[in-house]
């Protein structure tokens, strides 16, 4: 059963408590704003009325945000299928890289360094082991997840590669052992786990941060790191859609909400450890706000990342023309209209008629009125979001 409750809801109840305690900065607050103001007549609208029952409906504005539950199906439909046609024909395998806890106080302190180091370090895995398994360069896209299913901070990366690499011969090759594996993943790991801490430990030099944070690197240098790779899938445009799940996800999703009461949280969150069983998971309401803002990014970071042969200036580099599309994704491509109108692809692609009569089911909605935003005045965002929370 959907639940009827949203973010926005927790943001306006616990947001003034949560402010008060934790001080957050100014990018977190403004993301919690956005959330706040989400799809209401603070942003505006336009009111629409069916042209067969004489149905009226208020619609209002969505945030856009990249954080916000509510602003992103459609955006993934859309990048999905853009993905569609730029993708090899070839089977694909799914790599997840983590991270150990212990350096979470460092991605806390300095969270665009952590993140940019992070992506680095793994595609140097990703393509050292490209050449030195199959002397081909390699390509792969990356998607940045910072957390746990009970919204804990869990910095990791999920790699979609192909198993075909370019050959320093200039020529496409199969790579993958027997298409079972793709890399030996202890020796992925330990690759891994070198380069990281070497990027992060000369970056901290750098800025003389080292020695607050060399105990946790040595902690981490002592544990084993997770590397998990699943075998490889099957068709380019199946791995397209799968891939799809992982791009445009938050935190928490508004369905995973169960309850809201005067002082916590409840939301279901799988437990990994049981069979990743749902189970629900009950926070304090300023704590739950506090979890999710860890995984608020920096302003402008990139959390879809393409490299190799993945990547425009490698393609043109290398003048690669990829393979031709096999008849699964023509089919699905055929499927697109060259002139078609904004409502009619979201329909395509998500099978939703936003145009349609909710009421009648027959006729069709047309804007007969548009509503202006709410003009604010100019003020510290500090202000304006305990305007909002009072």
């Amino acid at each position: 059963m959907r639940s009827d409750l949203e973010l926005a809801d927790i943001v306006r109840q616990f947001g003034k408590q949560y402010i008060e305690k934790h001080h957050p900065s100014y990018s977190k607050m403004k993301v919690l704003l956005n959330i706040l103001q989400c799809r209401t007549a603070t942003l505006g609208g336009h009111k629409e009325q069916c042209d067969s029952c004489l149905e009226v409906r208020y619609s209002y504005n969505s945030c856009g945000n990249r954080h916000c539950p509510k602003c992103l199906a459609t955006k993934q439909a859309i990048w999905v299928e853009k993905l569609m046609d730029e993708t090899l024909p070839v089977k694909h395998y799914h790599i997840i890289f983590t991270l150990p806890h212990e350096l979470n106080t460092i991605c806390l302190f300095a969270p665009r360094l952590y993140y940019k180091i992070l992506f680095a370090s793994v595609w140097q895995t990703l393509r050292t082991f490209g050449y030195t398994q199959y002397n081909a360069e390699t390509g792969a896209i990356c998607v940045l997840h910072s957390w746990g299913q009970n919204l804990s901070l869990h910095p990791h990366i999920h790699c979609l590669l192909p198993a075909a690499g370019y050959s320093l011969q200039g020529e496409w090759k199969q790579i993958g052992k027997n298409q079972k594996y793709l890399y030996p993943i202890h020796q992925l790991s330990d690759t891994f786990k070198g380069k990281f801490l070497d990027r992060i430990k000369r970056a901290l030099r750098k800025t003389g941060l080292l020695s607050g944070f060399d105990p946790a690197i040595q902690t981490a240098y002592n544990k084993p790191w997770v590397v998990h790779c699943e075998p490889s899938m099957a068709s380019a445009d199946h791995v397209i859609k799968y891939l799809g799940q992982y791009t445009h996800r938050v935190a928490i999703s508004n369905d995973r909400i169960l309850e809201i009461s005067d002082t916590h949280v409840r939301f279901i969150a799988k437990d990994y450890r049981d069979k990743a069983q749902k189970k629900p998971v009950r926070l304090p309401g300023v704590e739950f706000l506090h979890r999710f803002c860890q995984h608020i990014l920096p302003k402008g970071f990139v959390k879809i990342r393409r490299y190799g042969i993945y990547n425009a200036r490698t393609k043109r580099n290398l003048e690669l023309q990829f393979i031709p599309k096999e008849s699964a994704v023509e089919k699905e491509l055929s499927g697109k209209k060259e002139n078609e109108t904004s409502l009619e692809r979201i329909k395509r692609l998500t099978g939703f008629d936003i145009g349609k009569c909710p009421k009648c089911k027959n006729g069709r909605m047309h804007i007969i009125e548009e509503i202006p935003r709410i003009r604010s005045p100019s003020s510290p965002i500090r202000q304006l979001m305990n305007a909002f929370l009072q």
